[in-house]
């Protein structure tokens, strides 16, 4: 049973850093950028709550930032009008700025390895637990 708690333990405290590594993330992204201009986009990354089961088997993590940094993405701003195809008779001042980064997307990537491992052998052990003989005979 510790052995249990100490794992839904190690999953909190490895979601709840991910969180907060993704904030700095995005800042560092803005940043990289060269996107601030009034200092609001790069202070908009805000964690939004975690909510998870009390055994972090299933979490949902957000995080949100001015919509403003996804059309970086796309290169447009303030001088493209809205519905317009893309030609506005002269050329483009802004060029497209890669919002999701690497190392945003490697950091994903970790969190989802990580949760496999580490809710793969807590299935393991209690698939295990539950075909033993005397474990269920002594702890039962």
């Amino acid at each position: 049973m510790a052995e249990l708690r100490n794992t839904e333990k190690e999953r909190e405290k490895f979601i709840l850093a991910f969180n907060n590594t993704m904030l700095k993330i995005w800042r560092e992204q803005i940043t990289l950028l060269d996107v601030i201009d009034t200092g609001r986009l790069l202070k908009s990354p805000k964690s939004v709550a975690v909510r998870a089961d009390g055994r972090f088997i299933e979490a949902t993590l957000s995080q949100a930032f001015l919509e403003y940094g996804l059309w970086q993405d796309f290169g447009t701003g303030k001088e493209i009008p809205r519905g317009n195809p893309g030609d506005i008779g002269r050329d483009r001042k802004r060029k497209p700025k890669k919002w999701f980064s690497r190392k945003y997307y490697a950091s994903v990537m970790n969190l989802r390895d990580f949760m496999t491992d580490s809710i793969g052998r807590e299935f393991v052990g209690i698939v295990a637990k539950s075909i033993d003989d005397r474990y269920r005979r002594y702890n039962h």
